[in-house]
């Protein structure tokens, strides 16, 4: 049976990309801080044999290879791995602290980066695997305001390709899916906090995103069962856009 691995997965656009993958009957290990919140969501699609969560804390790397060997213990294989974990908040170079740096950098780019250590190798020795990165638009050079995440992004972009170029003689292909604004749980507290509702959001959205509108969480997951599909078996180093138009 096929088996999906997301770093993240128990919210957002990760979320709904778990719903898909076990319509189609995929085995799917998923992880987050919150073990009630997984619970739940495995409760409420009755997923007890092919969902597996796992409590993580992603500000180190102290669970990953526990994350990993529980997920093979369970499923036998990873046939895909989903990198959509992610946290972006607010500060421009200036104000960034090294606290807020290291967070950062140890949740968007050290935890993906630990976890392909043992993920890749096996795949590499099973001679098969995809993995898909989620990016962002901010890669290039971003807001003046998410200074450390745009770093992040732009090394991911990089941590794909150069998987692509060196793993792809094992059959392994990996992809960067870049993501543009979309009305997530974290994206709309984060806006909260800022003093900006939901509707004034989205009334931004409408000025700035050529298209007129934020993304929806689902709008991402069709371009991501592709990518995990062996309906991609030759698409490896490859970037997506799925911005509505917005690129920064």
């Amino acid at each position: 049976m096929y088996t999906v691995m997301i770093l993240g997965g128990a919210k957002g656009v990760g979320l709904e990309i778990l719903k898909s993958c076990h319509e189609k009957g995929y085995q799917v290990a998923f992880c987050g801080r919150n073990r009630e919140q997984g619970q739940k969501i495995i409760d409420e699609l009755n997923g007890s044999k092919n969902l597996y969560y796992h409590t993580l804390d992603l500000t180190n790397i102290n669970g990953l290879e526990s994350y990993y060997k529980e997920t093979i213990k369970r499923f036998t294989k990873i046939d895909a791995l989903i990198l959509y974990a992610g946290i972006s908040p607010i500060a421009t170079i200036l104000d960034t602290t090294e606290e807020h740096f290291d967070d950062v950098f140890n949740v968007n780019l050290k935890a993906p980066y630990f976890l392909l250590k043992h993920v890749l190798k096996h795949m590499k020795e099973n001679h098969s695997g995809s993995i898909v990165f989620f990016g962002s638009p901010h890669m290039d050079y971003g807001h003046e305001d998410r200074a450390a995440y745009a770093l992040t992004k732009s090394s991911l972009y990089t941590l794909s390709n150069h998987i692509a170029h060196h793993y792809a003689k094992f059959k392994i292909r990996s992809n960067y899916v870049v993501m543009g604004w979309t009305n997530t749980e974290g994206e709309l507290n984060l806006r909260a906090k800022e003093g900006t509702d939901e509707a004034k959001l989205m009334n931004m959205a409408s000025k700035i995103v050529p298209m007129g509108r934020m993304l929806d969480p689902t709008e991402p997951v069709a371009a991501v069962m592709h990518l995990i599909s062996e309906d991609s078996a030759m698409t490896t180093g490859s970037i997506i856009r799925i911005t509505g138009g917005h690129f920064i």
